[in-house]
């Protein structure tokens, strides 16, 4: 006997809406959409338009009220999760959040808590980690195929025209908590948390780059580092045009792995290797939103599995807690021109 229908909310009209109206579409025989709560009741109205039987609206307690409703998907602006998502928790429904999960991690712990306390599913879309190459590489690394891994490399050299900052609140503290690692780098950066492990210290410089006018980093260059004594080096931008895709290296002394636009190139010391996925587009450039929805299909898929009891969330609120706390201790270096440590479990200043 299959699932049943699992009832969803939306909250959130905006441009992240885009790839999971797509994969909701796809999954329209096991999830269905009752409502669709926005600031704005014309986009509210134009995305329920396109999910048969959702109702649109700009009250979310109405849908929280629905008993049909069983989780809901926020595609808000990161500052407003923590209220939001707590709102959802007391409700008792289960939460799917769009990354960033905060601004902070000290505002993330408590969104945490407040759906640890109710004892709901909490998720995060961080959907790299269903890319079949990464998903083959974990296994590999699980294996030890690589070894102990001693180097790695992270590079993000995105694009983004002024136009895309130009956009009332994009690329500010208020309401985005920073720039290109917040916004562009952080699935990246979640991917090789994923693969390798938080480090324990960053060294970083960030700047605003002559080709944006923008409150926050456009452009981060670090060097991340590791117990044991490995480190990693990362550079990120969105001022890179045309806008090439991210990539992972991994270094170990049997081997090392490249993960690149969802290909993985794996070869051994002894000439064995190991290739799995295909080359996809990420966004990387002038259209943000140029990237397959597949990824966000299979998140949406599991986050119904994890509220059901037939899963385990691919990418739980925790971990996204972990990826936000790195991002702080590298803006936190830049800022004061010293090491940081990365401190997930405590809040930062």
């Amino acid at each position: 006997m299959g699932a049943r229908v699992f009832g969803l909310a939306i909250v959130g009209a905006g441009l992240a809406a885009a790839p999971h109206l797509a994969a909701l579409l796809d999954l329209r025989e096991r999830i269905h959409v009752h409502h669709v709560i926005g600031r704005s009741a014309t986009r509210a109205r134009a995305l329920a338009e396109r999910l048969p039987g959702a109702a649109p609206g700009t009250d979310l307690a109405r849908a929280l009220a629905d008993p049909r409703v069983d989780g809901v998907l926020l595609l808000t602006p990161p500052d407003t999760h923590l209220a939001l998502g707590s709102r959802v928790a007391a409700a008792g429904r289960h939460l799917l959040v769009e990354k960033p999960v905060e601004l902070t991690v000290q505002r993330a712990r408590r969104l945490l808590a407040a759906c640890e306390a109710q004892g709901i599913v909490a998720a995060t879309v961080l959907q790299h980690r269903t890319r079949a190459a990464a998903t083959r590489l974990a296994g590999l690394l699980r294996d030890g195929v690589l070894g102990p891994l001693h180097g790695a490399s992270i590079s993000v050299p995105w694009w983004r025209p002024q136009s895309y900052y130009d956009e009332p609140g994009r690329g500010t503290l208020a309401r985005d908590g920073g720039g290109v690692l917040m916004t562009q780098a952080i699935h990246t950066l979640d991917l090789y948390v994923w693969l390798a492990g938080l480090p324990q210290q960053v060294f970083a410089q960030a700047l605003t780059s002559t080709a944006h006018r923008m409150e926050c980093e456009d452009t981060v260059a670090g060097v991340l580092m590791h117990a044991g004594g490995r480190i990693a080096s990362l550079f990120a931008s969105t001022a890179a045009p045309p806008g090439f895709a991210d990539r992972i290296a991994l270094y170990g002394p049997r081997g090392s792995a490249l993960l690149r636009a969802g290909r993985l190139d794996l070869q051994l010391a002894d000439g064995e290797r190991y290739d799995s996925g295909d080359a996809e587009a990420v966004g990387s450039g002038t259209d943000p939103m140029a990237f397959s929805h597949h990824g966000h299909r299979a998140i949406l898929a599991n986050f119904a599995d994890a509220a059901q009891g037939r899963a385990a969330p691919i990418a739980p609120l925790g971990d996204a807690i972990g990826v936000l706390s790195l991002i702080e201790a590298l803006l936190a270096s830049a800022r004061r021109g010293t090491p940081q440590a990365v401190t997930p479990e405590a809040p930062r200043d």
